[in-house]
């Protein structure tokens, strides 16, 4: 009986992993993380113009580093009134040290005065999976919705807080993990990349 193989979700974010993990759990695989692998220095430059390069990047640059097979994702916050910022610089708008809470803060007050019809964003995220011996896969996953006038709910992280899911008339940090991930930009990517995945490890 062959062994269950082990996938590497490639991030150094605690939340993000938690998440990730959560919706990648198959009994078909084992999910490891890189603080399994104390040793392996896996951190990449995100220097990629897309957040598909950036996933990319990071998904090889583990699966090289291991041998396993590796997920990595890249993701943002798209700003319609802001010209798509922070976009890609989601992470690092503002300083990568910066709370997320001074960075919301900031939006809502450049947004003070944009009217509700104006105010539409978006996550948007790409995962890329690494598989050795195989062409990497690329999965997307994009949720639309408005930049709110408040930050609300305790779920989630980053710019959840701002995030206003006009369908469901709560914030995406409103929602539990449940319910986030049928709808969110990573929930979505991280669906068609359970699918993939199974497709590459299977031996047939």
């Amino acid at each position: 009986m062959s062994a269950v193989p082990r996938v590497l979700i490639a991030t150094g974010n605690v939340k993000k992993l938690g998440e990730m993990a959560e919706i990648m759990a198959d009994p078909r695989w084992e999910i490891v993380s890189l603080a399994d692998y104390p040793n392996v220095d896996a951190e990449v430059e995100e220097t990629g113009l897309t957040y598909a390069e950036n996933a990319t990047l990071k998904a090889e640059a583990a699966c090289q580093a291991t041998g396993l097979a590796a997920i990595a994702d890249d993701a943002g916050f798209e700003v319609d009134a802001l010209n798509g910022e922070p976009g890609l610089r989601s992470r690092r708008f503002m300083g990568e040290d910066t709370p997320f809470d001074r960075k919301m803060q900031h939006i809502l007050d450049l947004l003070a005065d944009v009217p509700y019809d104006r105010r539409g964003c978006r996550f948007r995220a790409a995962v890329a999976i690494a598989v050795p011996g195989r062409p990497t896969v690329i999965c997307d996953g994009v949720c639309e919705g408005v930049v709110a006038r408040e930050m609300r709910g305790s779920y989630g992280f980053g710019y959840d807080p701002i995030f206003y899911v006009p369908s469901l008339g709560l914030h995406m940090a409103e929602l539990p993990p449940e319910a986030k991930h049928r709808i969110s930009h990573r929930g979505i990517a991280l669906a068609c990349a359970k699918r993939r995945l199974a497709e590459l490890l299977d031996p047939t």
